[in-house]
């Protein structure tokens, strides 16, 4: 079983905001494989589940809020013994230029809350993609402020042209074949 874990805020005032970018992509990533989500209070999450060459895989959007995600991720892990290298957590990253992704295999919190309640109730070994959402805008921002205002439509337009590159590492990550990289969209 795999289980891949968004990053977000589950009410709708942050829909659009850049700190729901984990969100927005697995969103894009459900609907194309024509799941949908149903809550599961006892996981404090949206849940959708299929089946990926006779494997099954959660996809989770936790409703802990963004900074409490690891209390989610670990009612899911122990509720179904998923081992933590079968996780793929996707979240946004105010160090990287919007329009990059980065994969890694583990790591530090690097000052992200999200991935410091996953590393402190999960370990710091599970498989991570990076979505920048860096812009001028956030020099000129309180990080905060910055990673809770929205996506301009000429933003959004570069999330829509990385999803392609988000489907295919999710796919390596299903097929065992994730490894850690680098991508950089043209803007």
């Amino acid at each position: 079983m795999k289980l891949i874990i968004a990053q977000g805020n589950p009410d709708s005032q942050y829909h659009d905001t850049r700190h729901n970018v984990g969100f927005h992509m697995l969103n894009a990533f459900a609907e194309s494989v024509g799941v949908s989500w149903a809550e599961k209070p006892k996981f404090r999450a949206y849940v959708a589940e299929y089946t990926y060459s006779d494997e099954k895989v959660l996809l989770v959007k936790p409703t802990t809020y963004y900074n409490d995600t690891g209390v989610s991720a670990r009612a899911l892990l122990d509720f179904y013994k998923i081992n933590t290298t079968d996780v793929l957590v996707i979240h946004d990253d105010i160090a990287l230029p919007l329009g990059t992704i980065r994969t890694r295999d583990k790591g530090s919190d690097a000052g992200n809350n999200g991935i410091k309640s996953l590393n402190a109730h999960l370990g710091a070994d599970y498989k991570r993609v990076r979505v920048g959402i860096w812009t001028e805008l956030a020099d000129r921002m309180e990080a905060t402020a910055f990673v809770l205002s929205k996506f301009t439509k000429d933003e959004q337009k570069i999330l829509t042209d990385i999803r392609p590159t988000i489907f295919d590492i999710i796919e390596d990550f299903l097929c065992e074949h994730f490894t850690t990289t680098s991508h950089k969209t043209i803007l």
